[in-house]
């Protein structure tokens, strides 16, 4: 018995039905009154002590059987049951597993309850057999009971060492009416529709296409208007008897009748010919007649309703479209077995895999191909010839040399669909074993790491490289060989000794390189010249950014509105940049904007950088009611009108006096904040250098006023091109830019990928709509929500200006998510080893938490685990753009905090809470070269909770945030470290938070205590700190907070903190020590409203200063408040005077 294989394909077809049509299966063993009654557990609700992978209870009421519900391994005893609904009588229940199963014997009782609590036996325990000569099929009779759920359940099963049941049939007396079910009778064959692809050519809101072969009636597709279609594909060609289309049974739906055409359309067809001609068919909860039976005959693989009125609606409707029929005769290729030679390789040996097809269908199979992956990759391919029905051929497949390590080996027959089969589901294989690759006699060099001098190095700085070669191999590397550092143009050559066998030489690289703006990819390649024969000889590279100053080496040249050219009205915020109250100038970049409140006013500004591409921060008024509008602005270049940009205060604008997190409204008040959003377009050509770029509000315009901020102004790369060893969603079914619902088709790809079934997953160019997250199944389903991510997948896009998901539907009001509301209905749910680059995520918040349980979706969320780097992704209007890290008591089976987690290139905007968070014992983690803006909380934070495994070991530490540029939080800080050890703040740029400090080390929330050393380190700081909770507490520009636990070990060096809205340095009152803090190399200038550095009354600990600067500072440069505990020493001003009530 294979008793689980990997989903592959878009098609799913039903062999052994077919079998059963030709005679080669005998038919079931139920009895004969059974076949003469209804099944009352069919389609039925299901549910399970337990179970494994993909094999769920819903199987067993699916009326399939060759799809089963599996327990537990080792699971003992397991149960499945169905709800009836209510009490009925009941005395008889048939189970069935796959018919293509070798014979195996269950200990099988049956149960039942009225309550699905208290259960009682309605027959007992007794061994079952289940044989083929049988159809693998049991009848069990017993007394006639009452009860509305029947349970089965399993102590033993000599087959395999779980329970299970393909399908759970219950049947009740013999009713005197002679056909005592209301629904229509089914036609000949089983459902071919469930689950299948299925396409519309319209939808309205969330009632979309896959609603209609979902198993669930209460879900529905409807469509825009008439005449309209709907498309169920079967993926291979089938002999169709029935098709049955049902609404909800509900009575608030109401009587209606459905103009219906019925077309089909072979696999090799070019079009559809007509089945079923039009005709009117009623629907009528009322008479239990919300389901039509419209008989038909063909042989097709595609399947059309197309309705042409609706009394009931403005468009055609559908709750579950069924089917009915067998597959027509066709090849089913299977792969029954894989093994290589030689059994243990070396790394210097070519391998070959040998793997088993065979034809299990039911007509020959034309050649093809079987490709086979290692450790996910696709490594060989070769030609399988013609298979006669039952036939098997073994294929060798050269998969060449591996290097050292365990490979998961995967095969998949006919990997391009090119056979129409009658089940491609079936075509790949997983070796049970994993082929283990020994490590060859020899040397083996590699770089391990490339560390620069200066790190961060100013533009024209000379920049020297070390660079760790690593001898991996058994014997030294010998001769002397070159070791090559490749940054820009330049190419640094240094001659390296013979490294002995597991020894590292850090190679001191002759020649240095001068630092340009931007920064540049570093490549260092050992052995450059192959004087060393290796073992290995794939493992030489290893390449990574550098990047020249401080910030991010963003790819945009951003442009401030009042630096410009304008006819408005400057905008420019109060002394002490008051928030809350609906102040624009204080959410404005610099504390300045430009508004347009008349026709012919605008903002201009001049390029200095070839673009195709604007981005436009904005405020336009909200509707009247809340909710949002949109509004059009004109774009002008070279005063010549291009086009309109569409602007939206849809994901703007919360109301209310409270700083709580989740206290805010969409519903209008006086008060409002977040009130700026961003709109973003790509342009039809290219711009040189020095072109003007002018937003005008025009006579059409019709928004009572228009706030410009600023503008990106970026030349955007065209799309990359699909990479070979990538399969596109579109394989799987997602139409670009159509406006409807992707994510069938993107969660099928990624579990693929998931599966080693395909290599990576490739996100197009386009639109995609994605109205639920990427995740996996929990096949366990434990808690209320699902809350299992994806491992092991590769997901591609063609650059994030291109390759962009989106959803429409705010996340508490999506219809059919699993995972809990608070992650949304967008993005990725990430448990291990992912790797995802160049798309976007657009979501669909507007709040951070209100009333109705409004949520706002996160982009990126889950374990993390190891190996996952995420680069080039754009996230906007979520509520986090990426929280990384999950509670032990989630799924303690789960535990894998984050360790060595890369996030790079990442533009996260307009969120209602954090930017990046890394939580949960998060560790040896780094974001850099990333940027945020507009995010409603800390823009990077590790936040070392208690939530872990272990407190003495799952602290988050040794984290870094580098060369990162944050700009205009609106609650909350730029960068923020809650607890938790060697966590490094290196050379980022924080530019006007609104409320919060810059930089903060804090120890509220409850986290893990600080330990060891804390480096803030070559930041710079510009209009940052502000006041907060009710205005009562001013926080400065960097802010030391030890409210109930010490902060020990914290080091402030080589960093520039410029107008800053109170004080330049904070030690906050608190219930903590922060003794002993190290102030090196510090400048700061312009403390508009408090010190350059304050020493609170009720802080404790110490500084020491050396070389630091302080100028400008309105209530002096160093001031300690009466009482306090806290003691400065060094530096080079001596001003300590008590300027202001204390705080």
């Amino acid at each position: 018995m294979k008793r689980t294989q990997l989903s592959r394909g878009l098609i799913t077809g039903l062999v052994t039905a077919a079998l059963i049509a030709f005679g080669l299966i005998p038919l079931s063993t139920e009895t004969a009154s059974a076949a003469d009654r209804p099944n009352v557990a069919a389609g039925r609700t299901a549910s399970a002590s337990g179970s494994e992978g993909s094999h769920p209870a819903s199987n067993v009421t699916d009326g399939n059987q060759q799809t089963y519900w599996e327990g537990p391994n080792n699971g003992f005893p397991g149960w499945v049951q169905t709800d009836l609904g209510s009490n009925v009588a009941v005395d008889q229940v048939v189970l069935k597993l796959p018919t293509t199963w070798e014979a195996r014997t269950q200990a099988v009782a049956i149960q039942g309850s009225t309550n699905g609590t208290t259960f009682s036996t309605l027959s007992a325990t007794q061994a079952r057999a289940f044989s083929p000569a049988s159809a693998n099929t049991v009848t069990i009779d017993f007394t006639s009971t009452s009860v509305r759920y029947v349970r089965v359940s399993i102590t033993g099963n000599t087959g395999w060492p779980a329970a299970q049941v393909s399908e759970l049939a219950v049947y009740g007396p013999a009713a005197t009416d002679p056909d005592p079910d209301p629904d229509p009778d089914p036609g000949t064959g089983t459902d071919l529709a469930r689950g299948k692809a299925i396409e519309a050519n319209s939808s309205v809101f969330s009632f979309v296409a896959a609603n209609a072969n979902d198993n669930n009636l209460a879900t529905y597709w409807e469509s825009n208007g008439h005449p309209s279609n709907l498309t169920v594909k079967l993926g291979a060609d089938a002999d169709i008897s029935a098709v049955v289309v049902k609404l909800n049974p509900d009575s608030a739906w109401g009587p209606r009748s459905q103009n219906i055409q019925v077309l089909g359309r072979a696999y090799t067809a070019a079009g559809f010919t007509s089945l079923k001609a039009r005709a009117d068919y009623a629907f009528n909860p009322a008479t239990n007649q919300n389901s039509v039976r419209i008989p038909v005959t063909g042989r097709v693989a595609d399947l059309q309703l197309q309705i042409f009125a609706n009394t009931g609606a403005g468009g055609g409707q559908v709750a579950e479209i069924q089917v009915i029929g067998v597959p027509a005769p066709n090849p089913d290729l299977t792969v029954t077995a894989l093994s290589w030679t030689p059994a243990a390789p070396v790394e210097t040996d070519t391998t070959t895999v040998n793997a088993t097809v065979r034809n299990a269908g039911t007509a020959a199979s034309p050649a093809t191909t079987v490709n086979v992956s290692v450790g996910g990759a696709v490594a060989g391919s070769a030609p399988v010839g013609a298979l006669a029905v039952g036939a098997s051929a073994t294929v060798p497949v050269t998969i060449g040399k591996r290097a050292e390590g365990s490979y998961r080996v995967t095969a998949i027959v006919d990997p391009t669909d090119t056979v129409v089969e009658q089940d491609n589901n079936n075509n790949s294989f997983v070796a049970t074993a994993q082929l283990v690759v020994g490590q060859a006699p020899g040397p083996d060099l590699q770089v391990l790491s490339i560390d620069s001098t200066p790190a961060n190095p100013a533009v024209g700085s000379p920049v020297q490289f070390t660079v760790a070669v690593k001898n991996r191999g058994t014997t030294a590397s010998g001769a002397t060989t070159v070791t090559r550092l490749t940054v820009g143009g330049t190419t640094l050559n240094t001659s390296t000794p013979s490294v002995a066998a597991g020894a590292t030489a850090n190679v001191s690289v002759t020649g240095t390189w001068t630092a340009t703006s931007g920064g540049a990819t570093l490549v260092a390649t050992a052995d450059a010249t192959n004087v060393v024969t290796e073992t290995n000889e794939t493992n030489n590279a290893f390449s990574r950014a550098i990047v020249v100053g401080r910030g991010a080496a963003v790819p945009y040249t951003e442009y401030e509105a009042e630096a410009g050219r304008y006819q408005g009205t400057l905008l420019e915020a109060d002394a002490e940049r008051t928030f809350g109250h609906t102040n624009f100038a204080t959410e404005s970049s610099g504390r300045k904007s430009v508004r347009l409140n008349s026709t012919g006013q605008f903002v201009e500004f001049t390029s200095t950088v070839p673009t195709n591409s604007i981005v436009v921060r904005n405020s336009i008024p909200d509707a009247a009611n809340g909710g949002g509008i949109e509004a059009t602005i004109g774009l002008y270049v070279n005063d010549t009108f291009v086009r309109k940009l569409t602007l939206s205060s849809k994901h703007s604008w919360l109301y209310g006096d409270t700083d709580g997190p989740e206290a805010l409204t969409n519903t209008p008040q006086a008060d409002a904040r977040r009130l700026f959003d961003e709109a973003n377009a790509l342009l039809s050509t290219t711009y040189p250098a020095g072109t003007k770029f002018k937003l005008q509000r025009d006579a059409s315009d019709t928004a009572s006023f228009y706030i410009i901020d600023l503008i990106d102004l970026e030349q955007v790369a065209p799309p990359t091109s699909k990479p070979a060893e990538c399969t596109s969603i579109t394989s799987y079914g997602a139409v670009p830019d159509d406006g409807i619902d992707d994510t069938t088709a993107i969660q099928r790809a990624v579990t693929d990928n998931q599966n080693d079934v395909i290599d990576c997953v490739w996100i197009p160019a386009g639109q995609w709509r994605q109205e639920k997250k990427i995740l996996t199944d929990d096949p366990l389903n434990r808690g209320q929500y699902n809350q299992v991510g994806i491992s092991n997948v590769t997901i591609r896009g063609a650059g994030m200006w291109h390759s962009q998901l989106y959803t429409l539907t705010e996340p508490h009001l999506a219809v059919g998510s699993i995972n809990h509301p608070h992650e949304g209905n967008f993005g990725f749910d990430i448990d291990d080893n992912t790797q995802i680059s160049d798309i976007a995520i657009f979501g669909s918040g507007r709040i951070r938490g209100g009333p109705g349980g409004a949520e706002g979706g996160v982009g990126l969320n889950g374990r993390f685990g190891k190996n996952t780097k995420i680069s080039n992704v754009w996230i906007e209007h979520a509520n986090v753009g990426v929280w990384v890290g999950r509670d032990y008591d989630n799924i303690p089976a789960l535990w894998g905090p984050a360790d060595g987690l890369e996030l790079t290139g990442m533009r996260i905007r307009d969120t209602y809470a954090d930017g990046i968070n890394f939580t949960n014992g998060t560790r040896n983690s780094k974001v850099f070269n990333s940027s945020f803006r507009t995010t409603g909380d800390d823009s990077l934070a590790v936040w070392a909770n208690r939530y872990v495994k272990d407190t003495s070991v799952d602290v988050a530490h040794d984290n870094q945030f580098v060369n990162n540029t944050i700009q205009l939080p609106w609650r909350a800080t730029g960068i923020a470290v809650y607890g938790g050890y060697g966590n490094k703040i290196e050379n980022n740029l924080v530019y006007d938070t609104a409320n919060y400090p810059g930089i903060m080390l804090a120890t509220d929330h409850d986290p893990l205590p600080f330990t060891g050393q804390t480096l803030i380190a070559n930041n710079a700081l510009y209009r940052t700190g502000g006041a907060f909770w009710n205005e009562d507490q001013e926080f400065g520009a960097i802010t030391l907070f030890a409210q109930s636990r010490d902060i020990p070990g914290v080091t402030i060096r080589d960093t520039d903190i410029y107008d800053s809205t109170f004080d330049g340095i904070q030690f906050k009152t608190g219930g903590g020590n922060v003794p002993s803090v190290a102030i090196n190399n510090v400048k700061i200038d312009k403390s508009n409203n408090g010190a350059g550095i304050l020493a609170m009354s009720g802080a404790r600990g110490s500084a020491t200063l050396t070389n630091v600067t302080i100028t400008n500072s309105a209530d002096g440069n160093i001031v300690t408040q009466p009482g306090s505990q806290f003691v400065i020493t060094g530096g080079t001003t001596a001003a300590r005077a008590w300027g202001r009530a204390n705080q």
